[in-house]
C-alpha cells in the first residue's frame, strides 16, 4: 500500500467518536434557543409593533417600514445578550448554496470612539454586488447593485456571532436573483387559490397553507480519506474506483445500528438544529453503506427550505469536528444508491384540515379528491417542468438507478384511491347526487367510502407518489435547494386551481348545482390527467415505452430538459401567477446551462489530471516490474519452461498497455473536445455539447481505469479504494 493511502486508512480505523457534551435540558427547553421567534419578540418588541410583526408573519400584511427602527432594537438587545457581534443578510442565490456578508454592530459615536448600532434600515435591506452572483446576464460587471430584502415571515436566527436575517435578492431592475422571492410569490400564489376552492366546501377558512417535508439523504466519509482522493474534493463525487465485492447487497446497512462515530456526529447535528429550531426527528442508516438520513417534523414551505440550506451548511461544519466529510452529491459512489431529498408536500388550513388527507364524510372525500385531482393536473400538463426543476449535472447521476425515480414524472395513487377514481370516472350523475328537496343538497357518493390514511402502498419507482396524506415528490437530488421543485409545484398547483375554479363558476351561472359542477368538472379532469397514473415498474423498458405514447417527457438530455423552462404553457404558467416573467426565466436558464458546463469541464479536468498524475504513472510503474520480472524468469530457468511460467505476466503486460493506451488516447481526446465546445457562444448549445460530446468520455475512461484497478498490485495504488471509503467507522 502507498505510504499516503495506508497512512490514512490507518488513521481512520483507529479513530474514535468525539465526545458530545450530554445537555440536562429536554430538548423542548432548549429548542429555538437562537431564534428571534414569538417568544423573544414578545419579550422583547413593544407590544404594537409584536402584534404588527404577527399580523405580517401570519395574516402576510404589508411590512410598516416605521416600525423597522423599533424591531431592529429588540433583536439588537436579544443578540447582545446571545454574544452576537455581527449580523447578516442570509440569502439563496443561484448557486445552489447561501451567501452571507459579515458586519459588526458598531458606529462611529462621533466623540472618537465606537458604539453598537442596528438600524432598522440596516435590518430591512442592504446592497450586494448583483453582477457577482450567477444572473444570466440580468446584471452586467458596470451594472452591479442588488438588493437584498427581509423576509418577517422566516426568523431571525445566530450562527456563532452573528445575527442571520433571511432574506430575498432581487436585481436593481426588480428581477429575482435567488430562490426565496420566486418561492413566497409561488407560495402567495397557491394559497389564494386553494381558499378560493376550499370555500366551495368551507366558507369559514381563512388562510391555506403549503407544507413541506423534507427527507435529507447523505453519504459521511473519512475527511483523510476524502483528502486523499481529489475527484471527491473538488467535484462531490468519485470519478473513478471498482466496485468493493461488498456493497450493499446483503441490504445489511438499512436500519442497522449507526456506528458510535456517527452516532456522535448525529447527536451533536441534532442538538445544534433543534438550538436553531430546526424541528428534527428522525435519524437512520440508509441503504448504501455509509449512507444515511436526517428528516424534520413537517414545516410551512418557506421555512422548511431555509431550515434544510441552514442543515446542510450545518452538517458541513460539524461533520469535521467528528472527522468526517458529508457529502451531498447526488451520487458519490458508483454501484450503490444515490442521495435523494424527498420532498413530501401538501396543503393545510387554519383550521387544521390537510386538503391531501382523506375525510370520514362524503363531501370531506369530495374536498379531498377535489384537490388530488387538480393536483394530478398540475403535473400533468407541467411533467416536464417538474423534471425541469430538480434536474442537474450531478442530479442525472442518480435518477433511475438503485431505488431512485426514473427521470419521467408520473404519479403513483395507489389500489384504492384508483379504484375511487376510476369509478368517478365512469359513473354518471345519477349515481353520485341526489336532491334533497328544501335542504339543499344531499351528497350521496358510496363510491368514496370512508378513506384510511395511508391506505397505499409504496412504491419506490414513483417519482410522484400520494402517500396518505401528502404527495412525495422523490426526484430532487440530495443537494439541491427544495426551493426550486416547490416552485414549479405550487406556481403549476395554483395555476390549476385557478382554472378549476373557472370552470366551476361557469357551470354555476348556467345553473348547475356546485356540488354536481365540482364532480363533473373533476370526471372531466380525471380522464384528462390519466397518462400521468401509473402504478408499476418505473425502471422498467416497458414503461419508458408507454410514458412515450401517452405524451409525457422522457427526455434524459440534462440541458435539453431545461427547454421546459422556456415553453410557452410555462412562461404563461409562471406570468400568470406572478411568480416570474420571461426575462427572469431565460436569465435562469442561462444560468442552469452555465452551471452543467462548468460542472462537467471540472469534471473533465480533474478527471485529467488524475490519469496523468496517479493511473499512467502507477500502471506503467506496476508494467515495468512486471517486465523485469519477465526478464530475469528468462535468464533463470530453461527457455520452454520460462516461457509457460512468464506467460500470465505478459498477458498482465498487454492489458495494461492497453487499458493505459486507450486512457491516453480518450484524455487527449477529451481534451480536444473541450477546446471546440469551449468555442461554442450559445450557452445552451455549449452545455448540449459537453453532454453529448464530453460527459460520454468519463465513463469510458473510468471503466478502463477501473479495470486497471483490479490488476495493479494494491500495494502501489496512491487512491483510497472503495472498500476504505464505504466501510470505515
Amino acid at each position: 500500500m502507498s505510504n499516503l493511502r495506508f497512512k490514512v486508512v490507518e488513521e481512520a480505523f483507529h479513530k474514535k467518536p468525539v465526545d458530545v457534551p450530554h445537555l440536562q435540558e429536554r430538548p423542548s427547553e432548549y429548542f429555538a434557543k437562537y431564534v428571534f421567534n414569538r417568544e423573544k419578540m414578545f419579550k422583547y418588541l413593544p407590544s404594537k409593533v409584536y402584534a404588527k410583526m404577527i399580523d405580517v408573519i401570519d395574516n402576510g400584511a404589508a411590512l410598516d417600514r416605521s416600525i423597522a427602527d423599533e424591531v431592529a432594537a429588540g433583536m439588537k438587545k436579544w443578540a447582545v445578550e446571545m454574544g452576537v457581534t455581527h449580523y447578516t443578510h442570509w440569502f439563496q442565490p443561484l448557486t445552489e448554496g447561501t451567501a452571507e456578508k459579515h458586519d459588526a454592530f458598531v458606529e462611529h459615536d462621533g466623540k472618537g470612539g465606537m458604539l453598537e448600532e442596528f438600524s432598522g434600515k440596516l435590518l430591512v435591506q442592504q446592497e450586494s454586488d448583483g453582477s457577482s452572483f450567477p444572473n444570466g446576464g440580468i446584471r452586467n460587471t458596470f451594472e452591479a447593485r442588488g438588493y437584498s430584502a427581509w423576509d418577517p415571515s422566516s426568523p431571525v436566527f445566530i450562527v456563532d456571532d452573528t445575527l442571520c436575517i433571511p432574506t430575498i435578492f432581487i436585481a436593481y431592475t426588480g428581477e429575482s436573483l435567488d430562490y426565496k422571492a420566486p418561492l413566497l410569490k409561488a407560495l402567495q400564489a397557491v394559497t389564494r387559490a386553494a381558499l378560493d376552492v376550499m370555500h366551495y366546501f368551507d366558507p369559514s377558512v381563512k388562510k391555506i397553507v403549503s407544507y413541506l417535508g423534507w427527507e435529507q439523504e447523505y453519504f459521511l466519509v473519512d475527511e483523510g480519506l476524502y483528502a486523499a482522493r481529489p475527484d471527491l474534493l473538488l467535484t462531490g463525487r468519485t470519478l473513478m474506483g471498482h466496485e468493493a465485492s461488498k456493497n450493499q447487497q446483503l441490504e445489511d446497512h438499512y436500519f442497522g445500528a449507526i456506528p458510535s462515530r456517527v452516532a456522535a456526529f448525529m447527536k451533536d447535528l441534532e442538538i445544534q438544529a433543534l438550538e436553531l429550531g430546526i424541528p428534527v426527528k428522525t435519524r437512520h442508516n440508509e441503504v448504501a453503506p455509509n449512507q444515511f438520513e436526517l428528516a424534520p417534523i413537517y414545516e410551512e414551505c418557506n421555512l422548511a427550505v431555509d431550515h434544510n440550506m441552514l442543515i446542510m451548511s450545518l452538517m458541513r461544519k460539524i461533520a469535521r469536528n467528528h472527522g468526517f466529510r458529508v457529502l451531498l452529491h447526488e451520487k458519490p459512489f458508483k454501484g450503490v444508491n444515490g442521495s435523494g431529498k424527498h420532498n413530501n408536500w401538501s396543503l393545510g388550513t387554519d383550521t387544521g384540515v390537510l386538503l391531501m388527507a382523506p375525510g370520514k364524510t362524503a363531501e370531506e372525500n369530495l374536498r379531498f379528491i377535489t384537490f388530488v385531482v387538480n393536483t394530478l393536473m398540475a403535473v400533468y400538463h407541467h411533467n416536464g417542468l417538474l423534471k425541469a426543476s430538480i434536474m442537474s449535472a450531478t442530479n442525472a447521476h442518480r435518477l433511475g438507478a438503485h431505488e431512485a425515480p426514473p427521470a419521467i414524472i408520473s404519479s403513483f395513487l395507489g389500489t384504492q384511491l384508483s379504484k375511487v377514481l376510476d369509478h368517478l370516472e365512469e359513473s354518471s350523475d345519477e349515481d353520485l347526487i341526489s336532491l334533497a328537496g328544501k335542504q339543499g343538497m344531499k351528497l350521496d357518493i358510496p363510491q368514496i367510502p370512508e378513506l384510511l390514511i395511508d391506505n397505499t402502498d409504496r412504491n419506490r419507482t414513483s417519482p410522484f407518489a400520494f402517500t396518505g396524506n401528502r404527495f412525495e415528490f422523490r426526484a430532487p437530488g440530495s443537494e439541491a435547494n427544495c426551493a426550486s421543485a416547490m416552485i414549479a409545484l405550487n406556481a403549476a398547483v395554483a395555476e390549476q386551481l385557478i382554472t378549476f375554479k373557472k370552470d366551476i363558476d361557469t357551470l354555476i351561472e348556467q345553473g348547475e348545482p356546485k356540488i354536481s359542477a365540482i364532480i363533473q368538472v373533476i370526471r372531466r379532469y380525471i380522464k384528462e390527467c390519466k397518462p400521468i397514473r401509473f402504478d408499476g415498474n418505473g425502471y422498467s423498458e416497458e414503461w419508458k415505452q408507454e410514458a412515450a405514447r401517452r405524451g409525457l417527457d422522457c427526455e434524459t438530455s440534462c440541458p435539453v430538459i431545461f427547454d421546459n423552462y422556456l415553453k410557452p404553457e410555462t412562461i404563461r404558467m409562471f406570468e400568470s401567477t406572478g411568480v416570474m416573467n420571461r426575462k427572469e426565466l431565460e436569465a435562469r436558464n442561462e444560468v442552469k446551462w452555465e452551471m452543467y458546463t462548468k460542472k462537467i469541464q471540472i469534471e473533465a479536468r480533474v478527471l485529467g489530471d488524475l490519469v496523468m498524475n496517479h493511473i499512467v504513472p502507477v500502471a506503467i510503474e506496476y508494467q515495468t516490474k512486471l517486465i523485469d520480472n519477465t526478464y530475469k524468469m528468462k535468464a533463470i530457468f530453461p527457455a520452454e519452461e520460462a516461457a509457460g511460467l512468464s506467460a500470465e505476466n505478459i498477458a498482465i503486460i498487454k492489458e495494461i498497455a492497453q487499458h493505459t493506451a486507450f486512457i491516453k488516447e480518450q484524455v487527449d481526446a477529451m481534451v480536444e473536445a473541450r477546446k471546440v465546445a469551449n468555442r461554442i457562444a450559445e450557452v445552451r448549445e455549449k452545455a448540449v455539447a459537453y453532454h453529448d460530446n464530453i460527459a460520454p468520455m468519463l465513463e469510458d475512461i473510468r471503466y478502463h481505469i477501473d479495470k486497471l484497478e483490479l490488476i495493479i498490485d494494491d500495494q502501489m495504488w496512491t487512491l483510497p479504494k472503495y472498500r476504505e471509503l464505504l466501510f470505515i467507522r
